[in-house]
């Protein structure tokens, strides 16, 4: 039975008539998919929360937003994620931890009987959805969903066709997701259970075993990764964008805690995008048509515009209400910390339509370093930036373990190391190109402590942070001086509108300078230790770069 976009199943909703879409049987029939199974195409978000409802599977909470727990998953799994290596990939891909191989027939195998679980459903969702903003590298893709709340994330997360575009759409790539069905690891080649695979040649994205929305989004972006950078020219990054009034584009990078959303988040400038871009030789775009924002502690205060998209169509993952309430409890972590909201771009009030910029006059690196040594805001050069891009660094403070204070040295290679099929040195050679063609400013803020490390130190003030970037955009650092790090390399402003010229240079902080001088050299040590799986597939330049962990010593 098939049913294109199907109307409410109760009377105690309104919902806006919808154009009924023509169901692909005969392609979805091809792909090994039998039409026995109700097969819910197209649906709008109304109708995917209201049947998710019916079926058990989720709560409104008191803003109308759906509500739903993933199960056993609650976040990616890095290690349960695969590459299907072929002749297509076997010299292509770089091969590591992070892009773990699997034999093409046992990806064959797993997928038939992931298809032979899904035609024993009495129902399926399909949706069919882009990625990519810009037209001359659209990717269409078909999404195939055991349950109506992950087919809501996808219509979330990917780029909304038209009505006339749907009806001749035709999907480059596939996305099949069984979260109910579970791998045999003894038969099937996986580490457990669950799995998530890419192949290239088949052109699909298999997830099994785990309910966790984000499979797919990560999934889509590492295809993209591998795509666009190696065949197309185009460099794939894990960055927020935004524009200015005048055009101007900024590019952020940064690991989970360094402020990549908040500063990115701009009232004065429109938001292309919260996560995945690439850069062009024409200017930006943003590969996604939503957010996918994390939750833990969100109030209106901090993060407004997060906060208010938490409204009917979003999408709110694993979280728990107040007592006899439908309030949701952004502080409790007993499911997860890793509390997910999705919802479409243009739930923000400021997002640029289409999510498109021009080419990119500045970057941001952004680290939380709590170990105080890295400045505030520095310049760097080329070869500094790529260094820099390839480390991918922060420094995470112990979390709630008591008795634990020191900070923990985090690097993530193009601030997205598992999303990368290839060499790092190749996303850097692009930056360090794009940089120079384009007279780009990359710059690194550090979010982290001043005066001293984790309990010693104190955090930077985000106002702070903010003049900075400002000052950065606006150009008010092009006149003024600079002074060189001696460890690091990097060229510290010795004014900036806003800051206090003490804090510029984070030496002069410390109250125990050469207790400063051993951190500045021990961070060294640890990202050249980091570096040296990077170090035979990337240029002298970028070798060139590192820091040096004797500068201090007179």
């Amino acid at each position: 039975m098939i049913r294109a976009n199907t109307f409410a199943l109760t009377n105690d909703c309104l919902h806006m008539p919808v154009k009924t879409q023509h169901v692909p049987i005969a392609a979805l029939s091809a792909l090994g998919l039998n039409t026995k199974s109700t097969i819910h195409y197209q649906l709008q978000p109304d109708e995917l929360s209201e049947q998710t409802l019916l079926r058990g599977q989720g709560e409104v909470n008191d803003t109308g937003a759906l509500c739903i727990r993933t199960g056993e998953f609650t976040g990616r799994s890095p290690q349960d994620k695969f590459i299907v290596k072929d002749a297509l990939t076997e010299d292509s891909v770089h091969w590591n931890n992070f892009n773990i191989a699997i034999a093409p027939e046992k990806f064959t195998a797993l997928k038939a009987k992931v298809l032979n679980y899904l035609n024993a459903q009495e129902e399926l969702w399909v949706r069919d959805a882009y990625a990519c903003a810009d037209p001359q590298y659209r990717l269409n893709i078909r999404v195939i969903n055991e349950h109506a709340w992950s087919n809501l994330f996808a219509y979330n997360m990917f780029l909304r066709p038209t009505e006339q575009e749907l009806s001749n759409f035709e999907p480059d790539w596939h996305i099949i997701q069984a979260p109910g069905f579970k791998a045999d690891p003894a038969i099937d080649g996986t580490r457990q259970h669950n799995f998530a695979i890419v192949s290239f040649t088949e052109k699909t994205i298999l997830i099994g075993g785990t309910g966790y929305t984000g499979e797919m989004k990560k999934g889509i972006f590492t295809i993209l990764n591998y795509l666009l950078p190696h065949k197309l020219n185009v460099l794939s990054m894990h960055c927020s964008a935004n524009m200015g009034k005048d055009g101007d584009v900024a590019v952020f990078f940064g690991l989970s805690g360094t402020g990549k959303t908040t500063l990115s988040a701009d009232p004065n400038r429109k938001l292309i995008g919260d996560d995945e871009h690439g850069w062009t030789n024409d200017g930006v775009f943003n590969f996604e048509g939503g957010c996918y924002a994390k939750c833990i502690d969100l109030t209106e205060e901090k993060e407004p515009e997060i906060f208010r998209a938490i409204k009917p169509g979003a999408l709110v993952e694993n979280v728990l209400f107040f007592d006899s309430s439908r309030q949701i409890d952004f502080s409790n972590k007993t499911i997860t910390e890793n509390t997910r909201v999705s919802y479409p771009l243009h739930f923000i009030s400021n997002a640029q339509e289409p999510s498109i910029g021009g080419l990119p006059k500045n970057i941001f690196f952004l680290t939380c370093d709590a170990y105080g040594v890295l400045p505030p805001i520095s310049k760097l050069t080329p070869g500094q930036a790529m260094y820099q891009f390839i480390s991918g660094y922060t420094a995470r403070v112990a979390g709630t373990e008591a008795g634990v204070t020191e900070p923990k040295a985090t690097f993530s290679a193009c601030f997205g190391a598992p999303f990368l099929p290839l060499h790092p040195g190749k996303y850097a050679e692009m930056l360090g190109e794009k940089m120079r063609t384009h007279q780009v400013n990359v710059w690194m803020i550090n979010t982290g402590w001043s005066g001293g490390g984790y309990g010693v130190g104190n955090r930077m003030k985000l106002s702070y942070t903010r003049a900075m970037i400002t000052a950065a955009l606006n150009g008010e650092l092009d006149q003024v001086e600079f002074e060189k790090h001696p460890v690091f390399g990097m060229l510290m402003p010795k004014m900036c509108p806003g800051v206090p010229k003490e804090l510029l240079h984070p030496r002069y902080t410390w109250a125990d300078r050469a207790a400063y001088d051993q951190a500045a050299s021990k961070l060294a040590e640890m990202f050249i230790q980091n570096f040296e799986k990077y170090a035979a597939g990337v240029s002298n330049e970028i070798l060139q770069s590192a820091p040096n962990p004797k500068g201090y010593q007179y």
